[in-house]
């Protein structure tokens, strides 16, 4: 089912209690009745020449994130700069998904620089998605992680969806991701890691979120 919902493409403040509303329904996604059905992790990781201090300031500025998505997305986002990111910054995207328009809003959950961030869908085209940016100094440099725990819509069809085309294009975006980032930053692109990982989410887990 495709929920169309009104779109402003401004960056704003949900009025206190409605943002803390949206929250609270997606962390009730994990800890409710999706806590008994499956999802779906993905772990990236590629380390590159520089120390998380230098590499970091790359994702402070939303913008970039056009330049790590693949062109086949259509991936535009509507929130006009500047964007100061923070905990609580919402921001507005549009994607293409074989063609088909979608809108996306990203509340930032966590932000410790330059060791890490957090941002979790408040809407868009996944009941559950929760992606941790980890920046942790390796051999002089940083290796880029990315943790994604995922739920596409769809209730009982969401397996489905997820063998017939998500779980693909999920793992070319973060293949995508490692190779514009090796040739910004350095470090080799072949040497970067995209697996999925078996994953129940916890009562606990879901919590901390």
């Amino acid at each position: 089912m495709l929920v169309l919902w009104r779109w402003h493409g401004h960056l704003h403040r949900l009025p206190l209690q409605d943002e803390r509303r949206q929250v609270a329904c997606i962390r009730r996604r994990h800890v409710g009745e999706d806590a008994r059905v499956k999802t779906w992790r993905l772990r990236s990781t590629l380390w590159i020449p520089h120390p998380p201090a230098a590499v970091f300031p790359f994702f402070a500025e939303a913008q970039n994130l056009e330049r790590l998505t693949p062109a086949w997305l259509s991936f535009k986002i509507l929130t006009p700069p500047p964007i100061p990111m923070g905990i609580g910054t919402l921001i507005d995207y549009r994607i293409g998904v074989h063609g088909l328009p979608l809108r996306w809003r990203t509340r930032i959950a966590r932000w410790e620089p330059p060791h890490a961030f957090v941002d979790e869908q408040l809407r868009g085209p996944y009941s559950i998605w929760h992606h941790t940016h980890t920046f942790t100094p390796c051999d002089g440099g940083t290796v880029l992680g990315d943790d994604v725990i995922l739920r596409p819509k769809g209730g009982p069809l969401a397996s489905l969806t997820m063998a017939l085309f998500v779980k693909r294009d999920v793992e070319r975006i973060f293949r995508h991701r490692a190779a514009v980032m090796a040739e910004l930053f350095g470090g080799r692109h072949a040497e970067a890691e995209v697996r999925w990982l078996e994953h129940t989410p916890t009562a606990n887990q879901a919590a901390t979120r």
